[in-house]
């Protein structure tokens, strides 16, 4: 048996490291952390809603799809008791129009929540630390359920000028099978 020589311990330990630093990695990049490497250039804006829904801080912010920066805060305004989001937009996203649109969505049946921007037509720009005007709240797929499941046939509560069958529009009872009227 060979003895080992402090050269194979050194590429030994460094192999280690170098695993445990990709894995560390790896990690943080599938959770949306941001390292600080490169594209630092972010500024904020926010949205009120009056639900959130499951919207978590660190959720992505997309137009059309493409991932173009992340909730950074989630706050209540004591005032108007509403929930405050601070979104954090990449820097190469500067110029959405003033009348650009908030909603949070889900990404499929019951994948996690999202922030998506629809942009306007406006010339005027949002400018950093403006507030989003227009907002649309999270759906809430439990309640919606719900609703049509409980809601009864279709009819609203009270309406009984259907079930009055002497009613002068009422169709006649149709006769049993084999019968004639």
């Amino acid at each position: 048996m060979a003895a080992r020589g402090p050269r194979l311990e050194f590429a030994v330990g460094a192999f280690l490291l170098l695993a445990l630093a990709s894995l560390l990695v790896l990690a943080l990049a599938s959770t949306n952390r941001s390292f600080g490497f490169g594209g630092g250039d972010h500024y904020e804006l926010k949205a009120r809603f009056t639900n959130l829904g499951q919207l978590r801080v660190q959720a992505p912010v997309k137009i059309g799809g493409v991932v173009i920066g992340q909730v950074s805060d989630i706050s209540l305004d004591p005032q108007r008791f509403d929930s405050v989001v601070t979104l954090r937009i990449d820097g190469k996203y500067q110029d959405l129009p003033a009348d650009t649109s908030a909603g949070i969505f889900t990404s499929g049946l019951l994948g996690e929540n999202y922030i998506g921007l629809s942009p306007g037509g406006d010339p005027e720009t949002l400018k950093p630390g403006e507030e989003i005007a227009f907002t649309q709240p999270a759906v809430d797929l439990l309640q919606l359920v719900g609703k049509y499941m409980f809601s009864g046939g279709g009819k609203p509560a009270g309406d009984d000028s259907a079930a009055a069958p002497d009613a002068p529009d009422a169709p006649a009872p149709a006769a049993p099978y084999g019968e004639t009227p």
